[in-house]
């Protein structure tokens, strides 16, 4: 397996050509190689597979004219290049991609069809002046193209065309609204990048001076749907021809000089490749020498969670017992969460959902054992794999007027109890129902409100072949192709063989369906091969991780991500509606599932990864805990004053506090801390000597120790909260009562009718151009109600807080220890405790003992010395010089 790149236009060169290869390594960690003449430019990365010492790209016909760069395997080579040897092509290497290569020469675009396997290649005819790209029939292999005003770029990878230089990054709208409504990609030939396509599977494309032409190279989709009307009856007999065409296709895909091994979920599909090797290896055959005396098997399991299928995988690997090689992988939340960012890098656009990490995994540890790996992607798509498929089968049934219909239903139905028995619980829970454009943007919601997406649903042989190429099985190949490769592996699929979905569409749909039995054909083929357990198996899994259970987990990390200014500042989403639709499904309150939390994290981590800036890193070392004596990062010690005072602060950092601290004990901890830090320092210690102080705390922590902080979830929110929440203007970062958990806490700490009363005296303060009118209605100190906010440290991230209880008392009963307890030189001058509420918008005290003007102390905190994100400073002393 392989990478290529390329460029076809004047816009192409040299250094462009190495950009866009150099983004591959991956790919290809083997070998590299570029080609340009005139036009067009080729650039390749290979992963040694088969006739490791010779094959190197881009390579050349002996006449010069064709030269290729390609990506892929072509199981059928030997068989080609025999025919071509009768035509007088000669070869000098052992390799498919000379076949390939001569083919091209021989047959020109005919040779496609010809090839069983898959690919994405480009082909330069220099005597024609015409660069001709290539994708396997069933898109197994990806090439991606973007045309840059008169240039044309392409790639085997997003990330090339994005490293060109050429192509301006935009988000293609559309592919992310369908996306996000219908939970749908690669539909079609579009990206989620706007200007950047796909050929779809089956197409080629030439491009010459004469302009660009598409077309597709075969006519497999027609083929199936007229195979699927010859509906041969299906028997014993059929079942064993599938049988054995099976075996060959496995036996196809063993050819190779690396060590290959298979990837086992614990499934039907992936067990039967695993044990159909494993008969091989019994039998001898020639091609597991690439297995070895025994197979490596890797499967990702979850012990204790409902996806985990390792009593399956067990079951293989007993029947397999003395030649096989077990790798179990046990992906965890908190892996998740660390991959997370290079798991979306690698995909390059969004996932139906995270269950391809599972995958990830899976190839990062078979990279260490193999470099093939071979799996069962694929069989669900042709043979009826998900449940919804039975729905379709049902209406064609009724509709043919078969009087079977009724009697099918009757042996499907603990299938199709699976599909809705989540719907009944929600529906006898009375859980509400929110639809995907909720948690839109209103404006975003309706400039693509047309979008429509229909499927087949009377016919089931054209729903397979439209979940083939558009529907299911495009993504599933994007997942795999991304995920060996960024581990350098080549990922095979024995069941995607051209002539094996032929024959399985030939068949009557009996073959694919019978009594309640999905994949009958497979089933009957490999019954006594795999364990009864397997290969009676209706519950479907699949190579996933166990979503819902890892997103409660990391449910302060998401709701910190969808709390974030950029999640807010997305042209696309409405994030209140999300929050509360968030917070219910952590409470379980409303219907939403997981798969539609993970389309809005995925398309905001997707953003931030390929469309925002990023902040330049730069290493400087290890962490240094800053001293009691210096300023935070970015800040000053000294300030003076719009009234003309000078102030130094000295902000204490502090561990987290909870509910269960000790409020005072942990404050004269952090006195006694810092005036033993002060002694040691003979400068700081006589410049505070006979100068006043003053000891300032953050609300914050008085607010959390008086157990008057609430993680969002346990906030039950009311309508007039959300209602009156809208009317609030946003404060950046979530301070205020913009929000519905804030809104809520000032409704149970004024009362709703005085909520209503000062919000409307807010609203004639607004005319009258009075501000804050509100908060001097509403009373009760609800100005220092704080929501969660995504710069603080765990739990204000993802806490809302009203203000301290009693804030005076509190710092006059402070005020008195400190002064029990400081040294003798700074007793007499310590001037009091202030409370108080800061940030980068304001300044507010809360409560204090010193008597006076209270502004006072807000100017000395105008600069918000303490910090507003993961300092960890939430006191201060304030010297006054």
């Amino acid at each position: 397996m392989c990478g290529i790149v390329g460029y076809y236009g004047p816009g192409g060169s040299e250094a462009v050509l190495r950009k866009m290869n150099d983004c591959q390594v991956h790919r290809g960690p083997d070998g590299e190689g570029s080609f340009i003449e005139g036009p067009v430019g080729l650039g390749h990365r290979r992963l040694s597979i088969i006739d490791v010492a010779h094959g190197q790209q881009p390579m050349q016909t002996a006449d010069g004219r064709y030269t290729i760069a390609y990506n892929g395997e072509v199981y059928n080579y030997l068989d080609l290049r025999t025919e071509l040897e009768a035509l007088g092509h000669t070869f000098t290497t052992d390799s498919d991609t000379e076949v390939v290569l001569q083919a091209f020469a021989e047959w020109g675009g005919d040779a496609f069809d010809r090839f069983n396997g898959m690919w994405g290649l480009a082909i330069w005819d220099a005597q024609e002046q015409r660069l001709t790209l290539s994708r396997d029939h069933f898109g197994i292999k990806p090439v991606y193209l973007a045309q840059v005003g008169d240039t044309l770029l392409f790639s085997s990878e997003i990330k090339s065309i994005l490293a060109s230089g050429l192509y301006t990054k935009a988000v293609n709208e559309r592919s992310l609204y369908r996306y996000l409504r219908f939970r749908i990609h690669e539909d079609g030939r579009e990206t989620f990048f706007a200007g950047i396509d796909r050929l779809e599977p089956g197409e080629m494309l030439t491009v010459d001076a004469s302009g660009v032409e598409r077309r597709m190279f075969t006519r497999l989709r027609e083929e199936l749907a007229e195979l699927g009307k010859q509906q041969r009856p299906y028997d014993d007999a059929a079942a064993a021809e599938y049988k054995e065409r099976l075996f060959e296709s496995v036996r196809l895909r063993l050819q190779s000089e690396v060590p290959v091994g298979t990837s086992l979920s614990g499934g039907l599909d992936s067990s039967a490749v695993a044990v159909i090797i494993n008969q091989l290896l019994n039998q001898g055959d020639a091609t597991t020498k690439s297995v070895g005396a025994r197979q490596n098997t890797f499967s990702a399991v979850f012990p204790g969670s409902a996806n985990d299928e390792e009593k399956y995988v067990d079951a293989v690997l007993d029947i397999c017992e003395g030649q096989v090689d077990s790798h179990k992988i046990l992906p965890t939340a908190d892996e998740f969460k660390q991959d997370l960012l290079d798991f979306i890098r690698t995909q390059e656009e969004p996932l139906i959902s995270s269950g391809p990490y599972a995958q990830f995994q899976v190839m990062r540890e078979a990279t260490n054992h193999v470099t093939v790996l071979l799996d069962g992607q694929g069989a669900d798509e042709m043979m009826a794999g998900y449940i919804p498929y039975y729905f379709v089968y049902l209406r064609q049934l009724k509709a043919q007027g078969k009087k079977d219909a009724a009697l099918e239903l009757s042996k499907s139905l603990d299938v199709l109890y699976r599909l809705g028995r989540f719907k009944l619980q929600d529906k006898i829970k009375r859980k509400k129902v929110i639809p995907a454009t909720a948690f839109m943007n209103s404006e975003f919601s309706s400039k693509y409100a047309g979008e429509k997406f229909a499927t087949e649903g009377n016919n089931l042989k054209l729903r397979l072949i439209e979940d083939l190429f558009h529907n299911s099985l495009p993504s599933l190949l994007r997942y795999e192709d991304k995920n060996t490769m960024r581990f350098s592996l080549e990922g095979r699929v024995p069941f995607l063989d051209k002539e094996v979905v032929k024959f399985i569409f030939s068949l009557s749909d009996e073959a694919i369906i019978k009594d309640g039995w999905n994949k009958r054909v497979l089933r009957d083929a490999t019954r006594g091969l795999l364990p009864e357990m397997i290969n009676r198996r209706r519950n479907k899994i699949g190579f996933t991780t166990p979503q819902g259970e890892w997103f409660m987990r990391l449910k302060n990390y998401f709701y910190n991500i969808f709390l974030s200014e950029e999640f807010a500042n997305r042209p696309y989403f409405d994030q209140n509606e999300v929050l509360h639709a968030f917070e219910g499904w952590i409470k379980g309150t409303n219907g939403v599932d997981s798969m539609t939390f993970w389309r809005l994290l995925n398309v905001e981590l997707w953003l931030r990864e390929f469309f925002d800036d990023k902040p330049e890193v730069i290493d400087e070392g290890p962490v240094r805990i800053k001293t009691d004596l210096e300023p935070n990062a970015d800040k000053q010690l000294a300030l003076t004053t719009s009234l003309g005072e000078q102030v130094t602060r000295y902000p204490l950092r502090s561990e987290l506090v909870d509910k269960d601290t000790d409020l005072d004990p942990f404050v004269m901890e952090h006195i006694d801390r810092f005036f033993a830090t002060l002694g040691a320092d003979e400068e700081h210690s006589q410049a505070m000597v006979g100068k006043q102080w003053y000891f300032f705390i953050s609300e914050k922590i008085i607010a959390i120790t008086q157990g008057r902080s609430y993680f969002i979830w346990d906030i039950n929110v009311g309508r007039p909260a959300r209602v009156l929440s809208k009317y609030v203007t946003r404060t950046p970062a979530g301070i205020g009562l913009g929000s519905p958990f804030t809104m809520q806490l000032a409704i149970q700490e004024a009362g709703l009718p005085r909520v209503l009363y000062a919000s409307a005296g807010g609203a004639v303060g607004k005319v009258l151009g009075k501000k804050g009118l509100f908060y001097e209605l509403v009373g009760n100190d609800i100005r220092a109600i704080d929501g969660p906010t995504e710069y603080s440290a765990y739990p204000s991230n993802v806490s809302a807080k009203l203000a301290p209880k009693d804030p005076d008392e509190v710092a006059a009963r402070l005020s008195e220890q400190i002064r029990s307890r400081v040294p003798q030189a700074y007793r007499d001058t310590f001037g009091g405790t202030i409370v108080m509420d800061a940030n980068d918008i304001g300044r507010n005290v809360l409560g204090s003992d010193v008597p006076g003007d209270q502004g006072r102390f807000e100017e000395m905190f105008a600069d918000n010395p303490l910090g507003q994100g993961s300092e960890q400073t939430p006191m201060a002393i304030v010297v006054v010089d």
